[in-house]
This record gives structure tokens, C-alpha cells and sequence, in this order.
């Protein structure tokens, strides 16, 4: 049975973007009473907050976002996230608001906003507080810090997760819309996986960690919690971007493919480890059932370089990154840390710049073994963690059971991958279910495309919220612009000479639909392979052709090696739509041949072979 603690009698319990948006729509001047009633009906003993934003530091926000408004002149397509309310993790920083890295000897109050977080106020989003969390994000249990332990939203029997314990609580409850954690090890997935929500952890570098306290500068991201996977996307669209004030900080290079391919392959370990966890084995076994049944083709890998890496985050040299980022207060007052944090932190100063030095490589050699092993594959699908804990088990065994849960997360950063958390199933004993989708990095996109697809299959609630998710959440709000949509109606085609050239690429397909019916299609003379030349006419027809997404780094050496007389253009389909796609110089048409009444090239080529075969 789902916890019921902290609940909240607000009406707004549960919304999604889209359902925000509407909401502003239909009561465009709600916005201060809504937000109040939002801030008014979070409880003062809910531990899973550490801050709540005061009503003068929410009147400040409303009245920024009025001004934003007034900017915008009545178009809000600058302001996706007008009026939402968020959560933060309380190692991310808000200007003139106090961050503790749940250590309260280490709380200052913050110059300036992290850089995520101005890009979601710049976009319209509310702060409404900031939230518990592993002190100084070291744990994956939610249960590390001097506020309390987290409880899990599902049995206050049982650990939340961590370290984002917090944000995936008051997210997975529906008292925000979305909120912000950071995962180094596994912080933004283990959580999300224990509460029934997404957890997107996004590509290394893709969100700026300029404002954020660090756990380990190389391997942190910061990450978000969401009720839909569409959700997730739309806000990391909106929180992410190169910074350079981030010397971490990247840009998308645009080659990733930003979908995933209509007859996907995913990579499964070849061993699977749960601890004694029947429960979580049989879970996991259905939710292989159901991506077979989909449609995915299942190819079991050696996890070995997986596992190895895993192991190395805290049980090498990387832990002593954490003693450099806790740094003056671990060496000036140790006393006032976690005891386990503290004994993990201490751990750092075992080793030596030799011992750094070898770890990074081997860290390199096992990243380039993990992502040979992802080649041909469009993810790695896992369990999102292998056992949950009791809070009483957690105490018996804090340091076991925390690495326990981090041996399918604790990879990803130090390979450079992508990974998307998605709820998968409620177990017997009414926790939740997970997996985590892990692909290369920049996949971000493509990930989200078959999480939109899984969620949409699923019947589960929301979180914890036992509201099911409604046919138009499925989609994403974002328009995605890392990729080009192009329309192919001859050799390009899918089986034929070719696709390769968009396969090549990480071009996905997404659909087959028809022109226009103002087309004329000819087989042109002198071709090789043959190929066909699309022509608008003003007595023409609707002509069949296949739509793919090309990463738009990838679209410029595309086009070069089309040849004349076709080219790139812009086409008009059935529904009304513009998309690129090939298009034929007039002056090839005198000796090409009519085949339109074909409907389509790959009717003409069957045409052709029956011919033959006669």
C-alpha cells in the first residue's frame, strides 16, 4: 500500500507540465494564489524538505516571472515552465537561500543561482524548496544525513533511495512538478527507482555544474526527477546548455541519434546479481518479457568491464575525489560530519598521486571496453538497483548494502554514458519496480523516445501519487532541434541500396506517411542505383514516403553526397507538415519516365522484378 504520509490536500497534487500549462491557461491570473497554496500545503515535519522558500523569496519569484511576462508580450512560448514549482537538492545552490550539503556546519547562504537553476527561472519555473539528501551526496540510501532519514514513499518500512532521497520523495508524492538532484554514483537513479518515478540522468557536461556542491567534479551530473519521461526531457532541455563558467561543462556535438531505431537491440549482462532478492529477480525477468513482447531483441553481453568499473568508484582512487570536494571541514572539523560519511571520506587519504594516476587508467581502459561493448546496440537495459533495504537493515549494514545498490549505476559516469531510470512494475509486496535504460553519451534524446514508448505501455500510477498517466502525456513538449527530419522517397528507403547512408549516421526512422497529393514521381534515366525524382505538379498525388531524423552534425555530409539532379528542398506531407526531403531539377524530367500512378518507388522496383521474373 502506497504511504500515505505528509499528503497534501492541494489540488495541484500530481500535475504534469502539460497539465500546468492548461492550468495558467484556463486561469491565467492565478498565478500568486496557486503558488501560495502549492508553498501552504507542505508540512513542516516533512524531513524530506531541509528548506521551503519563505513567502517573501516566493513573492520575489512571482514578481520576476511577471516582468518575464510582461517581456514576453502574451506569447508564453518563451516561458514553457510559467509558474511550475520545483524541488532542489540541497547541494545546488539559490541565490540569497541557504545550501547545506545536508551538513549544517557547512551552510552558507548563495551568492548567486546554479546555473540550472537560472535556466529553469528564465523559463518560468518556482523554487518552492530545497530538499534532503546523503550528506554531501555520498550514499545512494537516503539515510545520511542529521535531518532524518528519508522514508520510501511506498513503506516508511523501507530507504528511499539517495543521495537525492529528498527530491524523489516530495517528487514521487506529487508535490512539485519536477525537482533537481545530482548524480554521481547513481544519486538521480536508485531513488527513482525506489519511488515509482523517472530519474534522467543526463549526459556528463550536457547540465552545467556551476553551483553546484561537488561530490566528484569529473563524475557529477546533475539530474531530474519527473512523473513522465516526457517530462524529464522537456526539463532538461530547459535546465541544460554549454556554461563557461563550467569547466566541466560541453556542448552537444549533434551526431547522437535522438531516437531510438524501429527494431531496437538492447544489451542485457550476461549475469545478473540480486543479492537474495526473489522479488526484484522476478520483477526484472517480466520486464524483459514485456521489451521482448515489444518488439526489442535481447542480446546478453560480458558485464564483466561493467562490473569492474563499478567497483572502482568507491573502492579505489576515485574515492579520494570526495576528500578534495569535502575538503576544509572534513580537515578542520571532522566531528560534525556523518560518521559514515566521514569514514568514506577518510578513506581518500589511503592513497597516493601514483595510486590517482592508475586508476584513471584504468578507468580509461574499462570506459573503452564498456562502450566497444555498446556498439550496435541502441541501449543497455538493467536493473535500476538489484535489492531495496529496510531502514533497520540499512543501520546493520550502512556501507554493504549502500554498494549493493550501486552495481549497475556506479559505471555510467566514468564510461561518459546516458542513462534514463523508468518505473517498471509494483512488486508482490508493493514496492516499486525499476529499470535503467544506459546508452553513449549524447543518446540523451533517443533514450527519452523509447521511455515515452515503455511508460505509455505501462498502467502503473505516477509516483506515488495513484493517478495514472493520461494518453497526451506521452509525448514530449520540446521541440527537439539536435536533429533534421527528412523525408526519403527512392533509394534511400528502408531495405534499399542506400539507407545505409542514413544508417551510417544514426539517422533514425520514425514513421512511413505520404506527400501531398500536388507530387509527381518519375523513374529518372541514368541512374545508379536507380532512383526516382519527386516534382511538385499542380495535378499530382499523395506519394508514399519514409520520414527519419538525422543528428544535425550529420545532415551537412549527408546532402554533399547527394547527386544531381536531385537535391534538398522542403516537402509538404498529407497532414499539413513541412519537412526537408528530396527533391528533382526540371530538367532531368524530359527523359525520365511517369511512375506515379505507382503510389510510390518501392511499388515501381516490385513492378520492375515481376517484369523480370516473367
Amino acid at each position: 500500500m502506497t504511504h500515505a504520509s505528509h499528503s497534501t490536500n492541494s489540488p495541484f497534487r500530481g500535475f504534469t507540465l502539460r497539465e500546468w500549462q492548461e492550468h495558467y491557461r484556463t486561469a491565467p491570473g492565478s498565478l500568486r494564489t496557486t503558488l501560495s497554496m502549492v508553498l501552504g500545503s507542505l508540512s513542516h515535519t516533512d524531513n524530506a524538505w531541509i528548506y521551503r522558500a519563505t513567502a517573501n523569496q516566493l513573492e520575489d519569484q512571482i514578481a520576476h516571472l511577471e516582468s518575464l511576462r510582461q517581456k514576453a508580450e502574451g506569447s508564453m512560448a518563451a516561458l514553457p515552465l510559467f509558474g511550475v514549482p520545483f524541488a532542489v537538492k540541497d547541494n545546488i545552490d539559490i541565490a540569497g537561500w541557504p545550501t547545506s550539503a545536508a551538513c549544517p556546519a557547512f551552510t552558507y547562504t548563495a551568492e548567486a543561482d546554479a546555473t540550472v537553476v537560472a535556466n529553469l527561472r528564465a523559463k518560468g519555473a518556482i523554487v518552492i524548496g530545497k530538499t534532503n539528501l546523503d550528506q554531501f551526496a555520498t550514499g545512494l540510501v537516503g539515510t545520511r544525513s542529521p535531518y532524518g532519514a528519508v522514508r520510501n514513499t511506498f513503506n516508511p518500512d523501507y530507504v528511499s533511495g539517495g543521495s537525492s532521497s529528498g527530491s524523489a520523495s516530495v517528487l514521487a508524492r506529487g508535490l512539485v512538478a519536477f525537482s533537481l538532484g545530482t548524480d554521481t554514483a547513481g544519486s538521480g537513479r536508485v531513488p527513482a527507482g525506489f519511488n515509482n518515478v523517472v530519474g534522467l540522468k543526463p549526459t556528463k557536461g550536457w547540465l552545467s555544474n556551476k553551483g553546484v556542491v561537488p561530490a566528484c567534479r569529473l563524475n557529477d551530473s546533475v539530474s531530474i526527477f519527473a512523473l513522465t519521461v516526457a517530462d524529464a526531457q522537456t526539463v532538461a532541455h530547459a535546465a541544460g546548455g554549454y556554461d563557461a563558467a563550467d569547466a566541466y561543462s560541453r556542448p552537444n556535438p549533434r551526431t547522437a541519434p535522438v531516437a531510438i531505431s524501429a527494431h531496437p537491440r538492447f544489451a542485457v549482462p550476461d549475469s545478473l546479481e540480486f543479492f537474495g532478492d526473489a522479488q526484484a529477480e522476478f520483477e526484472f525477468d517480466q520486464a524483459l518479457d514485456r521489451l521482448s513482447s515489444s518488439g526489442v531483441t535481447l542480446v546478453p553481453i560480458d558485464f564483466t568491464p561493467f562490473r569492474e568499473l563499478a567497483e572502482q568508484l568507491y573502492y579505489g582512487a576515485w574515492v579520494a575525489e570526495r576528500t578534495v570536494a569535502v575538503g576544509q571541514i572534513f580537515e578542520e572539523s571532522p566531528e560534525v560530519m556523518d560518521p559514515v560519511v566521514r569514514g568514506i571520506v577518510a578513506n581518500g587519504l589511503n592513497y597516493s598521486a601514483c595510486d590517482a594516476w592508475r586508476a584513471e587508467y584504468l578507468r580509461a581502459e574499462l570506459s573503452r571496453k564498456i562502450n566497444l561493448a555498446l556498439e550496435g546496440f541502441d541501449a543497455l537495459v538493467v536493473p535500476t538497483s538489484p535489492t531495496i533495504r529496510t531502514q533497520e537493515e540499512m543501520v546493520q549494514e550502512p556501507v554493504l548494502y549502500n554498494s549493493q545498490f550501486g552495481i549497475y549505476t556506479n559505471f555510467t559516469n566514468l564510461a561518459d554514458l546516458s542513462a534514463l531510470a523508468l518505473p517498471s512494475s509494483l512488486r508482490a509486496d508493493g514496492l516499486p519496480a525499476g529499470i535503467t535504460l544506459v546508452a553513449p553519451a549524447w543518446h540523451d534524446d533517443a533514450l527519452a523516445s523509447f521511455g515515452r514508448q515503455w511508460q505509455r505501455s505501462l498502467t502503473l500510477p505516477l509516483g506515488a501519487t495513484g493517478i495514472t498517466l493520461k494518453p497526451e502525456e506521452y509525448m514530449t513538449s520540446t521541440p527537439l532541434t539536435a536533429s533534421v527530419r527528412v523525408a526519403v522517397v527512392g533509394a534511400h528507403l528502408t531495405g534499399m541500396p542506400l539507407n545505409f547512408q542514413l544508417t551510417s549516421r544514426n539517422a533514425v526512422r520514425i514513421e512511413q506517411t505520404t506527400t501531398a497529393a500536388t507530387y509527381k514521381l518519375y523513374a529518372l534515366a541514368n541512374t545508379t542505383p536507380p532512383k526516382p525524382g519527386l516534382v511538385r505538379a499542380e495535378t499530382g498525388s499523395a506519394i508514399i514516403v519514409e520520414l527519419w531524423d538525422i543528428p544535425l552534425a550529420r545532415f551537412g555530409e549527408f546532402v554533399a553526397e547527394i547527386p544531381a539532379p536531385l537535391g534538398i528542398g522542403s516537402l509538404e506531407l498529407a497532414d499539413g507538415r513541412t519537412v526537408k526531403g528530396f527533391i528533382c531539377e526540371p530538367w532531368a524530367i524530359p527523359d525520365a519516365t511517369d511512375i506515379t500512378h505507382f503510389g510510390g518507388w518501392r511499388s515501381y522496383i516490385s513492378h520492375l522484378a515481376s517484369l523480370k521474373n516473367a
